[in-house]
């Protein structure tokens, strides 16, 4: 030990010999090293878990189903325009922010392009950076998967151990709720999903053009209430178009 000491000084000593003035340097002796070298190993290992930390987020964001449009989405960058706007804006965020002591689900319903998919872009990018897994998915591509399990030679995944799939996930946000033709077989699918997900106490949203009565015509009061369980959030938005405000009429 003392030998190895030695043989440190002396190359601190010789090091300090060849120094500039103008150069300070960082230790003095071997304790003083030591907790330099200490202090770098730390700050590389804090470097490491940032980067694991933004690979694993960049990774959540591309399985997340949240498509390039709403990607920045935040609550930050919503634009408020009147009462209705800041009335939504405050639901959905305080929504997110209680994810972690709350199993209530969401509805947002109202015409196109009012800011449905903003705050629910939002919800789902502000869970994802707090660890959460998250997918948001258009009933269309959810059916079209579902039926993708049915040929043997394109999938190996069945349509059981898909639906298994979807219930596990934090929040499932399905989008483009009555757009999708109205297939006994589909409204049965919906059914099963949200009654997996109910009894796992997971959350889901969705996201639709049709009002409250319009829903329940289409997916039955069954889903309709269950979506409504406890502290379950439903927004209407019945201004115009959000998407009019930020890119004019394009």
């Amino acid at each position: 030990m003392r030998k190895k000491k030695y043989k440190i000084n002396n190359f601190l000593a010789k090091l300090k010999k060849i120094m500039p003035t103008y150069i300070q340097p960082k230790f003095y002796n071997d304790k003083e090293l030591l907790l330099w070298n200490q202090e770098q190993g730390k700050k590389y290992s804090e470097s490491i878990i940032r980067k694991n930390k933004a690979m694993k987020i960049k990774q959540l964001l591309g399985r997340s189903g949240i498509k390039e449009l709403y990607i920045n989405c935040s609550f930050n960058n919503y634009y408020i325009n009147h009462e209705g706007h800041r009335k939504v804006l405050y639901a959905a965020r305080k929504y997110a922010e209680n994810f972690k002591n709350n199993i209530a689900s969401f509805i947002f319903s109202g015409r196109p392009g009012t800011g449905k998919n903003h705050l629910a872009s939002a919800i789902g990018n502000y869970l994802i950076l707090h660890g959460y897994n998250i997918l948001i998915i258009t009933v269309a591509d959810l059916m079209s998967t579902i039926k993708s399990t049915f040929n043997r030679s394109l999938t190996k995944i069945t349509e059981e151990k898909l639906l298994q799939n979807l219930s596990t996930v934090d929040l499932l946000i399905i989008d483009e709720i009555g757009m999708q033709i109205e297939s006994r077989y589909e409204k049965m699918i919906i059914n099963q999903i949200i009654d997996r997900r109910s009894s796992s106490k997971k959350s889901t949203g969705m996201l639709s053009n049709l009002n409250h009565k319009q829903l329940k015509n289409l997916l039955g009061e069954r889903v309709v209430d269950r979506m409504c369980l406890g502290n379950s959030l439903w927004l209407t938005f019945e201004w115009e178009s959000y998407r009019k405000n930020i890119y004019g009429n394009k």
